[in-house]
């Protein structure tokens, strides 16, 4: 049972060790610096930012949601119970 509670504990390890040395790797090391042609424009306002990832994305999930229940309102039949 030693054993095999060994070979979780060095898997687990090799895991770990593999997964922080590739976020190391894969780190913004140089993100500071400007690259050639890079012009980045103008920030954008807390007005502009909460609009365009919190109300655009909500607009969008309302009209696609109000669009999907108009197609679905087939009409009724008589007999049914559902």
């Amino acid at each position: 049972m030693s054993n095999k509670v060994n070979k979780n504990v060095l898997r687990a390890g090799t895991i770990t060790a593999g997964t922080a040395l590739m976020l190391l790797m894969s780190s913004p090391a140089f993100a500071l610096t400007r690259d050639d042609g890079d012009d980045p424009g103008p920030g954008l306002s807390v007005i502009e930012t909460l609009g365009l990832f919190v109300a655009l994305p909500i607009v969008l999930f309302l009209v696609i949601a109000g669009l999907v229940m108009m197609g679905d309102k087939s009409p009724k039949k008589a007999g049914s119970k559902a």
